[in-house]
């Protein structure tokens, strides 16, 4: 079967899929000094760190500051309702900011991964999502097993 069949593109494409073509430059880059592409290396793995500590906030931290925000604002205002809207709204604003400080992290880093001398054409955001929700739950069983310790109901006292 040929690459470009329209069963295989869904019928949308007859060439090349989105996003597959090859990485042209207007004009060959300059490779940098060996001790250059090692500096951009340890910058892109720096980059891939941070990226992967804000995506863990978004499982715990951030849920958590704004729980607290909102019980403030319950007391203050004695009504749950106003306490529900800031903690909701406050959620999702820090959620969405936080991705796109991440995609943005995710672009500065293939760009270093470049860079650095790898042929780097796509990130790494989606991996690193889904390492950070196994980050957050392994945190979370620890935390309920070892920690918290589970309830009477699955291990009595007595």
């Amino acid at each position: 079967m040929p690459l470009n069949d329209p069963t295989d593109t869904g019928g949308l494409f007859v060439g090349r899929r989105p996003g597959t073509r090859p990485i042209r430059y207007r004009e060959q880059p300059v490779v940098g000094s060996p001790t250059r592409r090692r500096a951009d290396d340890w910058l892109a793995r720096l980059i891939l760190v941070v990226e992967v500590l804000l995506l863990v906030t978004l499982w715990g931290p951030q849920p958590a500051a704004w729980l607290w925000v909102g019980g403030q604002v319950q007391g203050a205002t004695g009504s749950v309702e106003p306490a529900i809207v800031v903690a909701f709204a406050g959620m999702l604003f820090t959620l969405f900011l936080t991705l796109v400080i991440v995609k943005w992290l995710d672009h500065a880093w293939r760009l270093v991964r470049r860079a650095a001398g790898h042929p780097q054409t796509e990130g790494l955001v989606e991996r690193v999502f889904v390492v950070s929700a196994g980050i957050a739950l392994l945190i979370f069983s620890f935390w309920f097993l070892i920690i918290a310790g589970p309830g009477p109901q699955i291990a009595p006292w007595h």
